[in-house]
């Protein structure tokens, strides 16, 4: 009787303290309203109209505590359609509220909302950010997230003192989604280059029409640490951040929580975010934070955004201020690529018991995805067109007019097919100066996972058309394990020897370096589909993106949600014909890693 009672003890205790348990994993709900609409800003002498949220750029921050959830009620009071991505959110088992354009769902038109229900992994804690993702318009559409400890948790380092954000973005003199649709109408012609770069919406003291007014400042005070959100909201740019005379040490990454590493600048990559600690450790006086591109392509080309944006850390206190504040003597030249390939590797996870990581080890799928500048050739209004292209695998996705994932839960035939290949069509020096002659096609092809396979993918840049260059990949819906990361051809017996099993780096963007390669690995357990693509814009619409659909487990608690009422009505088609090509994930798939 004695142990009868013992037992059902037990199962209140353990009863209870589930709830407890369920109710701290809940935690608060928060609701926000975005009402997007035109509003004029000032920038380089001239004047313009563009969208923002709330009249502000960049936009609203979203401020929670791990384990809270989000509602945001979209209003478009614009003139045309948008849709919102919450980047790096996990979004568990809830693609509908992702956000991607043709992908989970269609642009809330002018004049409707949408509410998103923004569902963060129960792991995710730091710096994360949401921005448009339709046409080019999250130039002017985007913000950040933060998300803090647990309630009655802290930090994995001494709380700081203070914190700062900082949104680096791209500032274009003339309407953008404009000066795209010309460039995208005439064949083999680049698109859109921005004019210049911010700092929390300003471009700072050291381009044209600037002043006092035109430039950032953070306040310090001497001997305090302070906690520096770092996003890369920039269009498509990678770029060098530094403050003259601090350092910083890196203690988090997309949302995740790195190892402390010190350095005196950071390379950070278009949807990236990383969290720095700074300590105001020297002679009070005003510094200089510096941010300028680094180009990765062909550094015989001149033609690129070469400004530099700028932004102030003053010290409180009473001391004369500097005519000119100190400039970062730190902040790494436009092509500097030994300093972007030195700063790649350092970062590492914190491996800790309270932020374990989690590595795939027994891996079921494997990809070797090559990355691709070519041409490719299409119908559009009946003429066939050849056009430059971006691809993975040698396919340039195509935007399919209509919502992948409505046509996945509602078995709508004919609007992908389910056969992206796991490895290139041919293989070959990827990284030399030979190239096979062969043509990207264009067709809307996904990748289909079980639920909880292990997948490992080898991303592979190339020399195609010689357009080597770094590539930020950015996978929806799931963060991933960098496992390795090397220059030249992978070589698949000796590279994964050198693997990183232990303390991996956790990202959900990672940097394909110019030719060069990545080894990540992740859990496929967020049923859903989920977009896979460069975060050059420009990349990504030239075709370079695929699509993850991960089917459901065999429970209801590991399967896709149904979809929310009211979801917006798709109603443009796509102008480029689909097409059906003939060959087979088999043959593709006997196709040997170099």
């Amino acid at each position: 009787m004695v142990g009868s009672k013992s037992f059902f003890l037990k199962v209140i205790v353990l009863a209870l303290l589930s709830r407890m348990l369920v109710f701290m994993v809940e935690g608060d709900t928060h609701y926000y309203d975005f009402v997007l609409k035109e509003t004029n800003f000032t920038r380089l002498c001239s004047t313009k109209s563009m969208m923002t949220v709330n009249d502000s750029f960049p936009g609203p921050v979203i401020r929670i505590h791990r384990g809270d959830k989000v509602y945001v009620n979209v209003h478009n009071e614009d003139d045309f359609g948008v849709t919102i991505h919450w980047h790096g959110v996990k979004q568990t088992r809830n693609s509908w509220s992702d956000g991607p354009d043709h992908i989970t769902q269609c642009k809330i038109e002018p004049g409707t909302n949408f509410t998103y229900e923004v569902i963060f992994g129960n792991d995710q804690e730091g710096t994360l950010w949401w921005h448009a993702h339709s046409d080019w318009t999250r130039a002017s559409v985007h913000g950040a997230i933060v998300v803090l400890p647990a309630e009655g948790t802290t930090y994995p380092y001494p709380e700081p003192d203070g914190e700062e954000l900082i949104i680096l973005g791209s500032w274009y003199v003339g309407d953008l989604n404009e000066m795209l649709e010309e460039d995208l109408s005439i064949p083999n012609v680049t698109t859109p280059s921005s004019d210049a770069y911010t700092i929390n919406g300003q471009l700072g003291d050291l381009v044209a029409c600037s002043g006092s007014e035109t430039i950032h400042r953070w306040s310090v005070d001497y001997g305090k640490t302070y906690l520096l959100r770092i996003v890369n909201a920039a269009v498509n740019s990678e770029l060098f951040f530094a403050i003259s005379q601090h350092n910083l040490s890196i203690v988090g990454t997309d949302g995740t929580y790195t190892k402390p590493t010190v350095t005196s600048y950071i390379m950070i990559d278009p949807g990236q975010t990383i969290d720095v600690l700074v300590t105001a450790n020297q002679s009070p006086s005003q510094y200089y934070m510096a941010a300028r591109q680094f180009v990765s392509y062909d550094p015989t080309v001149t033609d690129f955004d070469n400004m530099t944006a700028t932004a102030i850390l003053q010290y409180r206190g009473n001391y004369t201020p500097p005519d000119i504040p100190s400039f970062p003597t730190t902040l790494p030249s436009f092509h500097d690529l030994d300093s972007a390939l030195r700063f790649l590797p350092r970062l590492r996870s914190l491996a800790s018991p309270e932020h374990p990581v989690n590595v795939p080890i027994d891996i079921t799928t494997r990809m070797y995805i090559t990355i691709e500048m070519n041409v490719v050739n299409f119908t559009f209004e009946g003429s066939e067109i050849s056009h430059i292209a971006a691809s993975l695998n040698n396919i340039s996705f195509m935007d399919p007019g209509f919502d992948i994932l409505l046509a996945y839960y509602r078995h709508i035939k004919g609007v992908y097919t389910i056969d992206f290949p796991d490895y290139p069509p041919s293989s070959y020096n990827f990284t030399g100066d030979d190239w096979p002659s062969s043509i990207t096609k264009p067709a809307t092809k996904v990748k289909v996972l079980n639920y909880n396979e292990s997948v490992e993918i080898i991303f592979q840049g190339t020399n195609m058309l010689d357009e080597a260059e770094d590539h930020p990949l950015h996978l929806h819906g799931y963060t991933f394990y960098v496992v390795g990361m090397g220059r030249g051809n992978f070589n698949n017996e000796t590279d994964p020897k050198l693997y990183n099993l232990v303390d991996p780096p956790e990202r959900n963007t990672i940097v394909v370096p110019k030719n060069g390669w990545v080894a990540l690995r992740f859990r496929a357990n967020n049923p859903g589909v989920w977009l896979w693509h460069c975060h050059f814009d420009k990349h990504f619409t030239w075709g370079m993106a695929t699509v993850f659909i991960v089917k459901n487990g065999k429970t209801p608690e590991t399967s896709l949600l149904p979809p929310p009422a009211y979801m917006p009505q798709c109603t443009v088609p796509s102008p480029i014909r689909l097409e059906d090509f003939e060959e087979s994930i088999e043959i593709i798939n006997t196709i040997p890693v170099i």
